[in-house]
């Protein structure tokens, strides 16, 4: 009994022995793993954070470029309506700038008719004159001959005037 005793507890005791050496096998394994997860998590940690400060950095830059982008934004709006109101401006000079073209060349126009009408009354002044001065001319002929004709005697002239009537503009 003796002998079984001392085997048992022999046995026992190794079985302690076995069962506390593959605790702690397992515990220094655990321990082991659970410093290599902290790392992991330390280092995922560190990694999360450089992402966080990455991410608002960029959100930064984001609501930076986006302020810029609506700055460029009323620039080339304002641009743009300057431009429009700079080319209707233009436009309106070019009407004006044709309204006063067309003016002028109604205006020479008139001015042109006005000056033919005039051209043809002096014509016709200067027809008349010379027509006048042939009837002189004759007289003075006939009056030099020593006889004087009597007016119904006369030929009569052969050109004839219609004068326009005129409408003048101050």
């Amino acid at each position: 009994l003796r002998e079984l005793r001392a085997q048992y507890e022999a046995l026992a005791a190794r079985n302690l022995q076995a069962a506390e050496d593959w605790y702690r096998a397992r515990c220094a394994r655990l321990h082991e793993r659970a410093a290599r997860s902290q790392e992991a998590v330390r280092a995922s940690r560190r990694e999360a954070g450089e992402c966080r400060r990455q991410l608002q950095a960029r959100l930064v830059e984001m609501e930076s470029l986006r302020g810029a982008h609506q700055s460029l934004e009323r620039q080339l709006q304002e641009l743009e309506e300057r431009h429009n109101a700079e080319a209707a401006g233009l436009q309106d000079t070019i009407g004006q700038l044709e309204d006063d073209l067309r003016n002028t060349k109604n205006e020479m126009a008139r001015h042109l008719r006005e000056y033919q009408d005039l051209l043809n009354v002096k014509m016709a002044l200067d027809i008349e004159i010379a027509a006048y001065r042939k009837l002189l001319e004759g007289e003075e002929n006939l009056f030099n001959m020593g006889s004087v004709p009597s007016l119904n005697s006369l030929p009569s002239p052969t050109y004839s005037f219609q004068p326009r009537s005129f409408s003048s503009s101050t």
